[in-house]
């Protein structure tokens, strides 16, 4: 099911102040993928999926799913949330303590007077999907964190909605069951073949889950693309520092060769992937830590070959992150766990032009 949204605009007053929560946002939600609203915390993507559910009303703008408009300023079209055909898991889980599993699944059901014989098969169906069959005479409250989560879905799929919408869901997990569950809900999703909107200010959550990643700052939505695309190919500064770790850099065009944007910045003479930027305009080369491969020793000058020296070591398990100086600037790279570099060592790198990304000043 598609979501459209146009012109939506949503502001709170505070202290005599107004807040732009959303700022004209206009979007397509494609149907039966997994679309991700990523970005910091105060960017408008809650305030956003709260539009979309119904439980904010927006300002201006106008909302459809499939070919119903649930909400328009100008047309005077508000559908209340429970009969929008969504379903919603919270960051909360919202998980009643004093019902079983099965209630708090068969809760949606039960509310609108589903049939007893019904709200059974239904309940049934949605905890074997989401692996808790045998799980409903247990307190909730006993479950696991990860298991919780899955009654929550279990509970949003039980009235078989056209759209589930997800608000930070693992954000209470620890790491290890937070990697995990993401695994787990991925797989589910993609078996549900629906469409799913999933709020997140986590990149690798984003990268990991998504068919599509929106990136939002400061109530509007700034990039759109697949996780490839915003991480490798970003068109914004914002975009690229923000979904991963990198090295940024001022830069200055000279122009086209050999099918490569060249620019001038502080690691000297750069060549890079080809992007349309005028000769002598700014720019901000972007490189990835994990594509500077260190060689110990200086090198030769040469081709997009840069020297530098080791400042910080620090061991983070299956590798080292090290921060490499050159002239004046800081490089955060990253090093074999078994290579043999010290703190002070000098060493060289050769970057491929395919990894240095040039984006918007």
């Amino acid at each position: 099911m598609e979501i459209r949204i146009r012109g939506v605009s949503k502001h709170y007053f505070s202290e005599g102040k107004t807040i732009k929560a959303l700022d004209d946002v206009t979007l397509t939600i494609p149907a039966r993928k997994i679309f991700t609203l990523l970005g910091p915390s105060g960017c408008g993507k809650t305030t956003l999926l709260r539009c979309i559910v119904g439980l904010e009303m927006p300002d201006t703008g106008e909302i459809s799913i499939g070919d119903d408009v649930v909400w328009s300023r100008d047309k005077a079209i508000s559908v209340p949330p429970e009969k929008r055909g969504l379903g919603m898991v919270f960051q909360t889980y919202a998980i009643w303590p004093h019902m079983t599993v099965f209630d708090n699944v068969g809760y949606p059901l039960q509310v609108r007077g589903a049939p007893r014989d019904e709200v059974r098969e239904r309940v049934a169906k949605a905890l074997d999907f989401v692996q808790l069959a045998g799980f409903e005479g247990r307190p909730a409250t006993k479950l696991s964190g990860g298991q919780q989560q899955r009654v929550a879905l279990a509970r949003a799929l039980v009235a078989e909605p056209r759209v589930i919408l997800f608000d930070e869901p693992l954000s209470n997990l620890d790491a290890k069951l937070r990697e995990e569950t993401r695994k787990e809900l991925r797989a589910f999703l993609e078996k549900l073949q629906i469409t799913a909107v999933y709020v997140t200010h986590d990149r690798v959550e984003a990268l990991a889950l998504s068919d599509t990643i929106a990136v939002m700052r400061a109530g509007s939505i700034i990039e759109i693309g697949t996780p490839r695309k915003i991480y490798f190919d970003a068109d914004h500064r914002f975009v690229a520092d923000f979904i991963g770790r990198a090295n940024l850099f001022k830069a200055r065009v000279r122009g086209e060769q050999g099918g490569h944007t060249v620019v001038d910045c502080p690691l000297g003479t750069i060549a890079c992937q080809r992007r349309d930027f005028p000769a002598g305009g700014e720019a901000t080369l972007c490189l990835r830590p994990e594509f500077i491969h260190l060689v110990r020793g200086e090198a030769p000058a040469g081709h997009n070959i840069v020297n530098a020296r080791i400042e910080t070591l620090t061991f983070v398990g299956e590798n080292y992150e090290t921060e490499i100086r050159v002239g004046e600037e800081l490089l955060l790279a990253r090093v074999d766990a078994d290579a043999s570099i010290a703190v002070g060592d000098a060493v060289s790198f050769s970057l491929d032009p395919a990894h240095c990304l040039l984006v918007a000043a």
